[in-house]
């Protein structure tokens, strides 16, 4: 605070303090052709934990961005990530959400906004799908829908999708979702196996 004095009294110039992330107010969802997407609720769990059965091998394959797929999932896990995921979005630390089909309201998949920098703001995007809703082109669908809600209901100035250097069909999603390859980072990540790997940064910018 500083001091401005004048000939009989002093005026105490105050700086505007920032508004505190918690509140911002946007939506927490958004729909795509096929897909509904919104942030997880308490009683999610059931449905996420089927998913990560089902999945449970392939999502163990990139430890790079999925340490938590290392251990056999359990449905109390799954109930508390979606419990932990509601918290973090209504504090706005991470914005986890869940996509289900419209037409069954099937639960296909994770999607979120993370690692966030609200000063700029930037966004990084993960996201998996379920092996039976893989090769749809839902991946695509869903990281165009959280694209345009971080430029367009957050103001985004950046958003950036990481991946393993050989992890390609996330690479094919990024490149075809309009994301630019702005660098790999070589011998970036040990995996659980002690292997070195390589990451991509993809970005998109407004």
């Amino acid at each position: 605070m500083k001091a401005l004095v004048g000939s009989s009294f002093t005026i105490q110039a105050t700086r505007k303090k920032p508004m505190q992330i918690v509140l911002k107010d946007f939506r927490d969802h958004f729909e795509t052709e096929r897909l509904i997407v919104r942030a997880p609720r308490s009683g999610d769990g059931l449905a996420v934990h089927a998913a990560r059965i089902e999945t449970h091998t392939q999502l163990r394959d990139w430890p790079v961005v999925m340490p938590w797929a290392q251990t056999e999932p359990l449905l109390e896990e799954s109930e508390a990530y979606c419990r932990r995921g509601q918290a973090a979005f209504l504090a706005r630390t991470d914005l986890p959400m869940l996509a289900f089909l419209k037409a069954d309201q099937t639960f296909a998949g994770c999607i979120s906004l993370q690692r966030m920098d609200w000063e700029v703001p930037r966004f990084e995007i993960g996201y998996w799908l379920r092996t039976s809703q893989q090769k749809k082109g839902l991946a695509l669908e869903a990281v165009n829908g959280i694209t345009l809600f971080a430029l367009q209901e957050l103001c985004a100035l950046r958003v950036e999708i990481h991946c393993s250097a050989a992890n390609h069909a996330s690479r094919n999603v990024a490149e075809r979702a309009g994301f630019t390859l702005e660098g790999i980072l070589h011998n970036h990540k040990r995996l659980v196996n002690g292997r070195i790997v390589d990451s991509c940064i993809y970005a998109r910018l407004a």
